[in-house]
């Protein structure tokens, strides 16, 4: 199918905003605050709200046996630098970028859709008082002390709401992580972990009610990675017992680490911040995608102060090919949580970028 003039123009500008870019200047430390910090900061370069969770079919479904699934959805909100002194209600100022999926665990397949559009006209939006991102008929908006999602895709749509069982914890230093070694290198982030997930999935035409538990990440930035790195490794990991682990690395072309990072909080409250070069991601297993030829450890494990665990993917074909929206192609999917005894204590989602090409942000 051609590619319109105005996708064309938009696809222009991601793929300019994909360039390496930095305004200089480290982030200022300061106080999250909430409900404000829910909600979008256009003054920065990049930033998502980004959901993934696991569910299986609830018990009063006519299905014979809980049907288990993965789920995923981004929204991304982008600054376009060069048209801020224009005047036109047109010009591109704040680009919106959203992407959605469904890993059908019996099925044996992902499904993934993708949108683009610039903010305003009523067909794009992301509110600065909280969390209310919409882009056409898909959105997410936090009420009180829930979340409501709703994002009809292409062969599969998501139904979804998620209520908070735990504070927000703030990753890195109360909120501002590090990404690298300069100071700049850095973004504002906070996690929503053990949300409990209820609503509706549907998979081509099919619709089921589903129960689970999911997880909640928000950045902004200026300058999120180093210009050594080419992509990242990390996996946000709800455990069975309520606890919630966090970890990454920043990785070089050649695979070596350029920094690292995470948390760990147990289900108390104890909450531990991992500091750089204490995370180890070592591969365990590789997968080739028969789509990119990129090859991707769709097991790991992974050393933290928390302890060492494995990563195991529940299904390898997870890859996500977003050149139309975002322009990257990256892998993310559902995984569980091995501890040193070989048991399994969680189930999250792993998401690797930078395998296929390099990721620029």
């Amino acid at each position: 199918m051609a590619v319109s003039s105005r996708r064309r123009h938009l696809l222009a500008l991601a793929a300019a905003l994909a360039l390496p870019h930095a305004r200089g200047g480290s982030p200022a430390p300061r106080t999250l605050q909430f409900p404000r910090d829910f909600g979008s900061h256009p003054e920065t370069r990049i930033e998502w709200w980004y959901i993934t969770g696991h569910a299986t079919t609830a018990k009063d479904d006519q299905s014979a046996d809980a049907r288990p699934f993965g789920f995923q959805l981004t929204f991304f909100r982008t600054r376009v630098d060069a048209t801020q002194h224009l005047r036109s209600a047109f010009a591109a100022k704040q680009l919106i970028f959203a992407h959605a999926a469904v890993t059908d665990l019996q099925g044996r397949k992902l499904w993934h859709d993708q949108r683009i559009a610039r903010a305003g006209m009523g067909v794009a939006f992301a509110s600065e008082d909280d969390t209310i991102v919409r882009l056409r008929d898909w959105s997410l908006a936090h009420e009180d002390t829930h979340y409501l999602a709703r994002l009809p895709a292409d062969g599969f749509s998501l139904d979804l709401r998620f209520d908070a069982t735990q504070p927000v914890l703030l990753q890195g230093a109360a909120g501002l992580s590090r990404k690298g070694p300069l100071p700049e290198q850095a973004s504002f982030y906070y996690s929503e972990p053990q949300l409990a997930a209820s609503g509706r999935i549907a998979v081509q035409g099919h619709s089921v009610e589903v129960t689970g538990r999911a997880w909640l990440d928000h950045e902004w930035s200026d300058t999120l990675m180093s210009p050594d790195a080419v992509g990242w490794d990390w996996i946000g990991m709800n455990l069975h017992d309520g606890g919630a682990l966090t970890a990454f690395r920043l990785r070089d072309r050649n695979g070596g680490t350029v920094w690292t990072g995470g948390s760990f909080r147990t289900a108390a409250g104890a909450l531990k911040v991992f500091d750089d070069g204490v995370v180890h991601f070592t591969p365990q297993r590789v997968w080739q995608s028969p789509a990119t030829q990129a090859s991707y450890p769709v097991a790991w494990s992974v050393q933290t102060p928390a302890g060492t665990f494995v990563v195991r993917s529940l299904l390898d074909d997870q890859e996500l090919d977003s050149r139309s929206s975002t322009g990257a192609v990256y892998w993310e999917g559902v995984s569980e949580l091995l501890d040193a005894q070989g048991r399994v204590v969680g189930r999250g989602y792993l998401e690797m970028t930078g395998y296929a090409q390099p990721l620029r942000l």
